[in-house]
């Protein structure tokens, strides 16, 4: 179980729906200087700890009569989720040892590694015939509804002539740049064995629809936030065959495919401390009022902090942590935050970035 965080708690409300309420996943946050290259190499995520792998153990085969739980003889995988502050993106690593990979087919008849998406948690179903309004054609659900608030990603593994997803909804352009980047790596050939290594980011979207990108609203990711998320892996071991052979999901619920209530909780953690500085100057601004130039100022520090010493860029200062300072001029303004605790001194100038009128 290293590779979950018990729940000491209860959990919190908006996490109540969600499948396995017991557990919680964990998204590794990299620094902004070791973001993964999507390449189909896995050295770029050597610095992820074993703790945020997500194993064969952790699926469960529930589709009736198609399979026992997932031996590791038959089909072995290792999941790393990631992401970056500041970018509204998930990186995965997906590593995966079968015996036998199905890959000829120009259909949906592939080894697949399915992934559901709910960037805001907003939950419930979301695919066209689980509609609410059952008196809604199949076409109209489709345009109106399918993989608009929650998205399914159908990952081929390998892709041969054909993309490397099929989303199942109205939206396809999410899986094209600058939305989404996959690229893979395995030496292996229809109907042999091997090791497949597949590397991929996808955007995430509270708002995805069939109009395209115009109107659409991607899920703000920021620091331990929760998620909604689970895949699936369907597992095909036989070219002739009409149907997988299992249905392995991390959710171990089936419908996990297409209701959002269904999937995990997964949360954005913060970057180790191992990355960091024992102190880190940092601040944001919002400017309150432009006509009387009324600027609040926010201390966002890392570390242990005993002081704050504020210089504004017009001569004033304040040791408050989170000042609200009035201008008396228009102009350009550099301002700089000097902090201070028992680990040492840090500040940060931002320069010239405040301007009043």
């Amino acid at each position: 179980m290293r590779n979950l965080l018990l729940v000491a708690a209860a959990l919190p409300l908006t996490l109540a729906a969600l499948e396995r309420p017991d557990v919680e996943f964990k998204i590794f946050q990299f620094p902004p200087d070791r973001i993964p290259r999507i390449d189909g190499k896995t050295d770029d995520w050597d610095l992820v700890p074993e703790a945020y792998v997500i194993g064969a153990d952790q699926l469960k085969e529930t589709v009736v009569g198609r399979g026992a739980n997932l031996d590791p003889k038959d089909l072995d995988v290792r999941v790393k989720v990631g992401w970056v502050k500041g970018m509204n993106q998930l990186y995965f690593l997906y590593e995966a040892s079968d015996d036998y990979w199905d890959f000829a087919q120009p259909d949906l008849h592939n080894d697949i590694f399915e992934l559901v998406i709910d960037g805001d948690l907003s939950g419930g179903p979301f695919i066209k015939h689980l509609h609410p309004y059952d008196k809604l054609s199949r076409e109209e659900a489709h345009f109106s509804y399918h993989g608009v608030h929650a998205q399914n990603y159908h990952i081929f593994t390998p892709a041969v002539d054909k993309p490397w997803a099929f989303v199942w909804g109205c939206q396809p352009w999410i899986k094209d740049l600058p939305y989404a980047n996959a690229a893979y790596a395995y030496s292996f050939k229809p109907g042999e064995p091997g090791k497949l290594v597949l590397e991929f980011w996808v955007t995430p979207f509270d708002y995805a629809g069939c109009e395209g990108p115009s109107r659409a609203i991607v899920s703000q990711l920021r620091e331990n936030k929760v998620i909604g998320m689970s895949w699936a892996i369907l597992d095909y071991d036989d070219a002739q065959a009409k149907q997988y052979e299992g249905f392995y999901n991390l959710s171990h619920k089936t419908t996990m495919y297409g209701n959002a209530s269904d999937l995990v909780a997964f949360r954005l953690m913060p970057l180790e401390a191992r990355f960091r500085k024992p102190v880190e100057a940092r601040w944001s601004f919002q400017v309150i009022d432009m006509d009387r130039r009324l600027v609040a100022f926010r201390d966002e520090s890392y570390g242990q902090v005993t002081s704050w010493h504020w210089d504004f860029g017009d001569g004033k200062t304040s040791t408050a942590q989170h000042p609200l300072h009035q201008y008396e001029k228009p102009g350009e303004y550099t301002v700089l935050l000097t902090v201070e605790g028992p680990a040492g001194k840090a500040r940060l100038a931002q320069v010239r970035d405040l301007v009043l009128k």
